[in-house]
């Protein structure tokens, strides 16, 4: 018989005997991959507002165009004095043009009322200075004394936003997978493993609401992480 045929064999042979010692280590090792554990960290932070944007809404009745839009003018520049006085700028004030409904024209109701004309002016005030602007709504019953009564409608409410979440992103972030892998190793230690490395991690979605709502110009910070470990023996 050839001996090289001879030699093939016994390599052969050798090379199914090392790779059948081998196997049993590889699927115990590959079976160790499928051992995971998936977590939550969760980060909540309270921020004051860093922008407000106040819209101030007043009502001028009458049966006369003429005397309503000189009593808009006037009240106006009552409101713009106001806010002048308080340390806003020009460029933080914008005059809407009012809007007129004609009560005789609608078509609901009868004609006995005792204004006919209503308008609708809005001054609008857009600020990063939310603690001065809060002072100035503090202060609104020096525009009641003035003559001026500001309306509280659903479409104009005062509304305070945060913008500076992208300073605040990477801080939480990091705190968010922290807390999720201390979860993890509690975890792996209440079923005798070692945590492993991340297989697998998601950042949730960062979301920004107020804190109640009585503070409005507090706001809740919160982002929660997704992190898959793997176990080892």
């Amino acid at each position: 018989m050839d001996k090289s045929r001879i030699y093939s064999g016994l390599a052969v042979m050798a090379g199914l005997i090392v790779l059948g010692c081998m196997l049993p280590c590889a699927v115990s090792k590959l079976k160790s991959f499928d051992r995971t554990v998936n977590v939550k960290g969760l980060c909540e932070r309270e921020v004051r507002a860093d922008r407000v944007v106040w819209p101030m809404t007043f009502k001028v009745v009458g049966n006369d165009l003429a005397t309503i839009s000189s009593e808009i003018k006037a009240k106006t520049a009552k409101l713009t004095d106001f806010l002048a006085k308080g340390g806003v700028s020009k460029e933080e004030i914008s005059v809407s043009v009012p809007t007129f409904s004609d009560k005789y024209t609608q078509e609901y109701g009868n004609n006995e009322r005792t204004f006919r004309y209503v308008a609708k002016c809005i001054i609008t005030v857009s600020s990063k200075n939310v603690d001065n602007i809060l002072g100035l709504m503090e202060k609104q019953t020096d525009l009641i004394n003035s003559g001026i009564t500001l309306e509280n409608e659903w479409d104009t409410k005062s509304e305070f936003s945060f913008e500076a979440l992208n300073e605040l992103k990477p801080e939480m972030i990091e705190e968010a997978t922290k807390n999720a892998r201390e979860v993890a190793q509690k975890f792996a230690k209440d079923s005798e493993s070692r945590l492993g490395k991340i297989k697998q991690a998601s950042q949730g979605t960062f979301t920004i609401t107020d804190r109640d709502n009585n503070t409005p110009y507090i706001k809740k910070v919160r982002v929660v992480t997704n992190v898959t470990y793997y176990l080892n023996n």
